[in-house]
């Protein structure tokens, strides 16, 4: 079932949002990170992408509180990323409630301990993103405050000859800025790695986008500025929940 996947950003515990990556642009949305995920748990949404972008900045989590809180008084299977660096991270924010995991940076600067990771957590649990600017295709990393010299192809190609199944992309020149998702992106994603399930980020306007995600048969789409915005509101969000749970 192509899933619809709401996006909190953290920073120092509060509900915020930036765009494309720039912390200068931080905006809040709300100081109870708990009260925005339970707005998307009524409108039947069954996973949410928490962002800690302290943790990211910094290298390693710092907002386990705002996790916990929302895995203990939500049934909302969270998707934590932010500077998961080593395995005592992992096993913290596991411990802290977390469903499954997306790294960034461990992948693209110790790719052997990430590789290491999906064996011993198993693939459902460890993700991968790989976000860049099309411009040059080369991976952003430490919340997209630095640029590796790695190819976005060559990047995925080497986990998924590993077993990685699930990965997240973001075109980060749309992140924030409501032009659209890369279609052209995420198509030749798909195509060239048939079995990944490929969650789509960045740029979505309307739910009309997320109807044209899915019919290009992505996994799911991660979404925020739209929501927050009141270009999508929650009665669309319900329909089009029940839509793809009738499909599947």
């Amino acid at each position: 079932m192509f899933e619809i996947i709401p996006s909190i950003w953290v920073i120092n515990g509060k509900c915020v949002r930036v765009r494309q990556g720039d912390f200068a642009t931080e905006e809040l949305i709300s100081d109870n990170p708990l009260g925005v995920a339970q707005e998307f748990e009524d409108c039947g949404i069954e996973r949410l992408h928490l962002v800690d972008l302290d943790g990211a900045r910094r290298g390693s989590p710092k907002n386990y509180h705002v996790l916990h809180t929302i895995a203990a008084y939500t049934s909302l299977k969270v998707d934590f990323t932010g500077g998961v660096a080593t395995d005592g991270d992992v096993i913290k924010v596991f411990e802290h409630g977390a469903h499954t995991l997306t790294a960034s940076t461990i992948a693209v600067r110790s790719p052997e301990k990430f590789a290491q990771w999906l064996i011993s957590y198993g693939r459902e649990k460890i993700n991968m993103a790989a976000d860049t600017d099309p411009a040059d295709n080369l991976v952003k990393i430490r919340g997209w405050q630095k640029e590796a010299d790695v190819d976005l192809f060559e990047h995925i190609e080497h986990f998924y000859e590993r077993g990685l199944r699930y990965l997240k992309c973001s075109d980060t020149t749309r992140e924030g800025v409501m032009e659209g998702p890369n279609f052209k992106l995420y198509k030749e994603i798909i195509e060239r790695f048939p079995n990944l399930s490929l969650v789509a980020s960045g740029g979505v306007r309307d739910i009309d986008d997320f109807r044209k995600l899915r019919d290009l048969g992505l996994f799911g789409v991660v979404f925020g500025k739209a929501f927050y915005d009141g270009r999508i509101n929650a009665e669309e969000i319900k329909d089009f929940v029940a839509s793809c749970k009738s499909m599947s």
